[in-house]
Order: structure tokens, then C-alpha cells, then sequence
């Protein structure tokens, strides 16, 4: 199949055929991950049922340059619950 990717926003999207969809066992509202890997672009279903890890999420991610800190949100201002 052949499409072409559209302005969607400031992204990009393709629109992907119920057919395709069907075969690779996705439907409305599915979660997927979405990688790329010299050039192609791979999307996955991600499993419902399981929460990533912090670590899992972090996967792939450069944070050599970033410095992981907490940070003050000032004094509460409603109801909130420290």
C-alpha cells in the first residue's frame, strides 16, 4: 500500500487502512509505541494490562546533559494535598 504523510498540527500523520489495522490486531483507542530503526518507522501495540517502569520509559532517552532535580512549587494555594 502506498499513501502519503500529511500536516496534521505542527506533526505529520498517515492514515492507515481498517484492513491494516486488522491484521496487525489494532483497533480504535489501541496503545502503541512508535520507534524508527534506520529509516523505517515501527508501531506496536503496547500490552494494557502492564505499566511501564521508570526505567522502560527512560529506555532510548539521552540524559547525559540533564540533571534530574526536584523543584519548589511554591506554598499551596486550594486544597492540595501534600
Amino acid at each position: 500500500m502506498q499513501t502519503n504523510i500529511v500536516k496534521w498540527g505542527n506533526s505529520r500523520g498517515v492514515r492507515l487502512p481498517k484492513y491494516l489495522l486488522e491484521r496487525a490486531g489494532l483497533s480504535d483507542n489501541n496503545a502503541v509505541d512508535i520507534t524508527s530503526e534506520g529509516g523505517i518507522i515501527i508501531i506496536k501495540k503496547i500490552d494494557d494490562r502492564r505499566h511501564k517502569t521508570l526505567k522502560e520509559r527512560l529506555e532510548g532517552t539521552n540524559t547525559a546533559d540533564y540533571k534530574w532535580q526536584e523543584w519548589n512549587t511554591g506554598h499551596p494555594v486550594g486544597k492540595e494535598v501534600f
